[in-house]
């Protein structure tokens, strides 16, 4: 055929509807990171392309489409798989897919969007490879946690000592809050099951927590490879940005639902309160938020060079 008025109605349809799958959802389009469902959580199922949208089939047949372009993160679990159709259409929604084990979300891997910009990676990567304007950095996000210490002169290390003591006093006021015994933070990769069941919703908590940062910072074009505080991990910026929020999102969490479900570990029950609680504090807002104030391009100009 010369050209697409030679095709028969039905053919013509059919191209425009596979061309839109590619071109319907455009970076100009799409809807702002503080704007989307922070999440969703999928186990025991399959995501593929249906028409020009993503549909989940889980074990029981059942079929929901998903749209994609007004989701921040969709977390996989356990018994899932997906097209790579479905993974193309979700990085062009800017939508992230997170690998995630049982028992409420342990986390394992992110994908990476091709959407944004690069301009906020280069700009991370100034500040974080110059030590003066690092420390700086680091600095300012310890700041948030120790609003009436004078910090100026502290060093990254003597900044780790104090925010170890800070958590650890938490976990401890925290626990007496609730009428919780605690015998400390345990957690061995691989082995879930051994911990108690503080230790069980903290990790929980903590993996939604690093699906969700991980999800805005690939949205916004920073790197997670890249810390300010962390070194040496997989993902030391989402790290230091989960610093900032944990005591609210995953500490207060992890005690208040341990003495609510008498000590025994419900992931369903989980996983709930945390969505609701990201919901309601308006987590992905806060996030976008924080990362402008702290990298964002003003201060990139003051703590650069």
């Amino acid at each position: 055929m010369d050209s697409e008025k030679d095709m028969r109605p039905e053919e013509s349809a059919e191209k425009k509807e596979v061309n839109r799958l590619f071109v319907r959802v455009t970076r100009d389009t799409l809807p702002r990171v503080v704007d989307k469902y922070p999440f969703l959580y999928l186990e025991h199922g399959r995501l593929e392309i249906d028409d020009s949208s993503i549909r989940w089939i889980d074990a029981q047949g059942g079929c929901v489409r998903l749209p994609v372009a007004t989701i921040s993160c969709l977390l996989l679990g356990p018994g899932t798989s997906v097209t790579h159709e479905a993974v193309k259409t979700a990085t062009a929604a800017n939508c992230s897919l997170c690998w995630v084990g049982e028992d409420s979300l342990l986390f394992y891997a992110a994908g990476t969007s091709p959407v944004s910009h690069t301009r906020n990676m280069l700009r991370q990567a100034r500040l974080c490879s110059d030590p003066e304007s690092c420390l700086a950095v680091a600095r300012a996000m310890f700041s948030r946690r120790f609003p009436d210490a004078d910090i100026r002169n502290k060093s990254l290390q003597e900044l780790m000592g104090m925010e170890g003591q800070r958590v650890r006093d938490l976990y401890l006021a925290t626990a007496q809050k609730y009428g919780v015994g605690w015998k400390g933070r345990s957690f061995v990769p691989g082995k879930f099951e051994l911990s108690d069941t503080v230790n069980k919703i903290l990790t929980a908590c903590n993996a939604a927590l690093y699906g969700i940062i991980c999800s805005v910072v690939h949205s916004l074009g920073y790197s997670p490879h890249l810390g300010f505080v962390h070194s040496g991990s997989p993902l030391p910026f989402v790290y230091d940005m989960a610093d900032l929020y944990k005591g609210e999102f995953c500490i207060e969490p992890a005690f208040s639902l341990c003495r609510e479900l008498a000590g025994r570990y419900d992931k369903h029950v989980v996983a709930s309160a945390f969505r609701d609680k990201v919901i309601k504090n308006d987590l992905l807002a806060c996030i976008v938020k924080d990362m402008d104030s702290l990298i964002g391009e003003k201060n990139g100009r003051r703590y650069g060079k």
